[in-house]
């Protein structure tokens, strides 16, 4: 079964920083896209960011020009880095992936934005 740990969620004034860690394992993590998400209270779940196994990156517009999505592929991990935080930054952030087509998500991180 494969894992995602999510990991460096926490509270951060608004223009802050922090930058997220998802743990993969059980999966041949160097050949699969990765992906954050995140929802926030009251809303629907949302894509934030993306990479392929190449590097590749993709963003929400919400985030483009602040967040950074990265891998490791030697440690089988994600990274999130996120710069100029704003409230509305406030969420659950999860990892996912996508192995031989099944959908695994990881038990989410909370980031919460407010002075």
């Amino acid at each position: 079964q494969v894992q995602l740990v999510e990991s460096g969620g926490g509270l951060v004034q608004p223009g802050g920083s922090l930058r997220l860690s998802c743990a993969a394992s059980r999966m041949i993590f160097s050949i699969n896209p990765m992906d954050w998400y995140r929802q926030a209270p009251g809303k629907e779940r949302e894509f934030v960011a993306h990479i392929t196994s190449g590097g590749t990156t993709t963003y929400a517009d919400s985030v483009k020009g602040r967040f950074t999505i990265s891998r490791d592929n030697a440690k089988n991990t994600v990274y999130l880095q996120m710069n100029s935080l704003k409230p509305e930054d406030t969420a659950v952030y999860y990892c996912y992936a996508r192995p031989a087509g099944i959908n695994y998500w990881g038990k989410g991180t909370l980031v919460t934005v407010s002075s």
